[in-house]
């Protein structure tokens, strides 16, 4: 049995998974201030007559960090940079940063020598600024770690107590900027996560549930919640890619649909591209920052079921507006408030809530807009309806320049068009269909569609990246993302000997992260090899591969 617990913005939802059939489900309201709570009532509610040793996994999404990050709760950090020639750190809206002299070129040769007086006057600041949390970033440090690790190394004897990060180990990938606000994001987040995952199993432990803990991602993978406590900002938007991979496993393999999670807080958009969910080239945006976390392409529109709805005087009619806050439940629930679930209930398309007190709410709108109760309940859903087409039109506008949705266009010889809209969450089987008729194609809202987000968590399964560098000129090799670094003594080495490499590292590092069962499934998704020429002959080599384990969903499913 797995257990798949989803901690949406309105409901934490939960399913327990036997083979490929959900035998139970849960729901209660999301608790914001206190997730681990919520999450607790829903593995009691669902685990009551179950035997809790049967329970093989168990896995989490959760919305945890990206509240943090939402609600400015994140630990402040001191950032630390070394950037080099040819770049202003003022240019990427970072906030406030330490700037050393220094620099590595990007074959990871040092060229300018750091500062020892520099790197101690910085700790002098931060310990100024009362700050314990540190984020080191290089440019280029991912191929040469010494100017990071050297930082590193005098800031914490300078700073006994406080906790650094180094932009090597959070991210092997070029983008100077990106990588920054990684490291920083990590440094933020890490200290909070680490006590939420510790809360987490000691109460699962006191349930008696001793089944592996697992994390989902934001693109879509699974990792041990343990070792996610190094990568705590790789679980941003874990929800909007727990819908996906819930629609990946309610529906036939290989389908091309737009994705149309509507939660009572939210609606989150993506696309499912032959059976790929599309991935975001540029990495998760948070707010203003561009990361390196993989993570799905979503766009997130603040419009649910549960959204308020307010009438503006203008003349003798009002301006409807729906959202985009949530002020509560709805009035038929027990709110304060008129929302489009009440309108949805005066209107005979749904059963919940009571009646009277929906009509109420309508009532309340129509004395604003001059018309009867079930006119304003209509204009309600067709609010709601307007801004999702809207922003399904928008999102394929936006999305026209992802490089996998410029391929997929490519290999199938036709522009890329909505053909079918898969709703999922609670608002999905009432306004999916209604969204699908305004754009003209089919709707599909699948069998356990409001909790399509727990079951996507429920049998995800890991993935995992690794960005191999190699210089054989230098004889060296760089995995960034652990560190590691190693020889190799093959001035002509081609790629698919450095492929073969970067799967074996990638082998180890799976079983590192007690995912080693899944290496198989790894994959090159990038290679190149760049001839280095002195003269008139070839002195080496660099190249450079990613090998990835990507989205997908566990053999036991029986949808992989």
């Amino acid at each position: 049995m797995l257990i798949g617990i989803d901690v949406g913005g309105t409901t934490t939802d939960a399913v327990v998974v036997d083979g490929n059939k959900v035998v139970k489900t849960a729901y209660v309201p999301t608790d914001h201030d206190n997730l681990l709570k919520c999450m607790l009532m829903a593995i009691d509610e669902l685990v009551q007559g179950i035997d809790t040793g049967k329970i093989e996994r168990v896995v989490l999404s959760t919305t945890l960090i990206t509240n943090m990050i939402a609600e400015g709760k994140t630990d402040p950090v001191a950032l630390v940079l070394i950037p080099g020639p040819g770049t202003n750190p003022k240019d990427y809206s970072l906030g406030e940063s330490i700037i050393l002299d220094g620099a590595i070129d990007f074959r990871g040769k040092e060229i300018d020598r750091l500062k020892e007086s520099q790197i101690k006057e910085a700790a002098s600041q931060i310990r100024a600024q009362g700050l314990s949390r540190v984020a080191v970033v290089g440019k280029f440090c991912q191929r040469n770690h010494a100017h990071e690790l050297l930082v590193g190394e005098i800031l914490a004897a300078a700073l006994p107590g406080s906790k650094i990060e180094l932009g090597h180990k959070v991210s092997g990938q070029l983008n100077f900027p990106r990588r920054a606000a990684t490291t920083m994001l990590t440094a933020a987040t890490k200290d909070r996560y680490e006590h939420f995952a510790k809360d987490v199993a000691r109460a699962l432990k006191e349930r008696k549930i001793s089944a592996p803990v697992y994390i989902l991602k934001a693109d879509g993978g699974t990792l041990p919640l343990d070792k996610s406590v190094q990568m705590p900002v790789e679980t941003i938007f874990s929800g909007p890619a727990a819908s996906i991979m819930g629609v990946l496993a309610l529906t036939e393999p290989g389908q091309s649909c737009v994705v149309v999670d509507i939660g009572g807080t939210t609606t989150d958009l993506a696309l499912i591209l032959s059976g790929k969910p599309l991935l975001s080239a540029k990495g998760a945006r948070v707010g203003s920052l561009l990361t390196h976390v993989r993570a799905f392409a979503v766009k997130s529109v603040p419009i649910g079921g549960d959204s308020a709805v307010a009438v503006s005087s203008q003349g003798c009619c009002g301006c409807l507006a729906v959202g985009p806050h949530r002020d509560g439940p709805p009035l038929c629930l027990g709110g304060k408030g008129p929302t489009p679930t009440d309108a949805l209930r005066v209107l005979g398309l749904s059963q919940i809530g009571d009646a009277a007190k929906g009509e109420k709410a309508m009532q309340i709108v129509a004395e604003g807009l001059g018309c009867s109760a079930k006119e304003a309940a209509q204009k309600v859903v067709d609010a709601v309806v307007d801004k999702i087409v809207f922003e399904v039109n928008e999102m394929f506008r936006e999305w026209e320049q992802e490089p996998a949705y410029r391929i997929w266009e490519i290999m199938k010889k036709e522009l890329l068009s909505a053909r079918s809209v898969v709703g999922v969450g609670g608002g999905a089987p009432l306004l999916v269909p209604l969204v699908a008729a305004r754009l003209g194609i089919a709707a599909m809202v699948p069998e356990y569609a409001p909790v399509a987000n727990a079951i996507g968590a429920a049998v995800a399964r890991p993935t995992l990246t690794l960005n191999l560098h190699i210089d054989t000129e230098k004889g060296e090799f760089s995995v960034a993302e652990e560190g590691i670094t190693g020889k190799v003594s093959d001035r002509k080495m081609t790629p698919e000997e450095a492929e073969r490499l970067a799967r074996r590292l990638l082998a180890e590092r799976a079983v590192r992260l007690g995912i080693g069962e899944y290496a198989g499934e790894a994959e090159v998704t990038y290679s190149e090899v760049f001839n280095m020429i002195r003269g008139w002959s070839t002195v080496g080599r660099l190249l450079d591969v990613r090998m990835e384990i990507l989205a997908g969903l566990l053999p036991s499913w029986g949808r992989c």
